[in-house]
């Protein structure tokens, strides 16, 4: 594994196993992961929270079993948000991809085995351009595995994020009338999603941003005030861990834009 880009806020972070026990709930509010009772899981869970976003993916890989999610995430967030390699960045998204369809073949009833592999092939998607994923059929199967993951966690806020973007992606790029009849998109269910997202995690930084980036997707320019205010108010946010600070940076870097 090629060595990563490093989190840039060192140190910023230092949870331990007690310390992330503690906080488990709120920082998985918006994953509904639930604590694990693995001991090598929770560390590499603790890696990942501190922003060790490299260590984690590989204590993830190592431990096995429930460390796959771990590992997943780890990658995602780290290619979405640190790596400034395009060609680096969408490997990162397939192979993340590949293990979660793993992953759901040794564990059909785990919610993020799906969710996972929906998120990065979403982001590979985005990487490519929608419409050539759209024409390779990927849009199908992030919406399936979106709502497989609903299906098995309804409460799982992040899934309502990822799910209200495709419906926005696809209207965005294809229209209302083919994005409905061939890849069943609509607008008021996008927007349904990403309300409902914000409802299940009110403090969310990235439901904030999403939310705002999609309404202006469906609504256009007419929904530019509120979007602003959206992101003013992730902006605002105070994160707890890395992850939450790199969705707290990105809005603050967008504002400025």
């Amino acid at each position: 594994m090629a060595q990563w880009n490093p989190f840039p806020h060192p140190g910023a972070y230092a949870f331990d196993t007690a310390s992330l026990t503690q906080n488990w709930v709120r920082l998985h509010q918006g994953d509904c992961e639930p604590l694990p009772s693995d001991a090598a899981v929770l560390k590499a869970w603790v890696l990942f929270h501190n922003g060790e976003f490299q260590k984690a993916a590989e204590a993830g890989l190592k431990a096995g079993g429930d460390g796959m999610t771990v590992a997943n995430k780890a990658t995602c967030i780290y290619a979405n948000y640190l790596e400034n390699k395009e060609k680096t960045r969408l490997d990162l998204f397939l192979e993340t991809a590949q293990r979660a369809e793993v992953q759901q073949s040794a564990e059909p009833k785990n919610p993020n085995a799906w969710y996972w592999q929906a998120y990065a092939l979403g982001r590979y998607s985005q990487g490519i351009s929608v419409a050539k994923a759209l024409a390779q059929g990927l849009g199908s199967k992030v919406k399936s595995a979106l709502e497989q993951t609903l299906q098995l966690a309804p409460q799982h806020g992040d899934a309502h994020i990822a799910l209200a973007n495709f419906h926005a992606e696809v209207i965005d790029k294809v229209g209302s009338l083919i994005g409905s009849m061939t890849y069943g998109a609509r607008k008021d269910t996008g927007l349904a999603l990403f309300k409902e997202a914000l409802k299940l995690n009110p403090g969310s930084a990235i439901a904030m941003t999403e939310y705002a980036n999609g309404m202006v997707m469906l609504e256009g320019d007419k929904q530019m005030k509120e979007a602003t205010r959206l992101y003013e108010q992730a902006a605002a946010c105070q994160a707890l861990d890395a992850m939450e600070r790199l969705y707290v940076d990105m809005a603050r870097v967008e504002l400025q834009d």
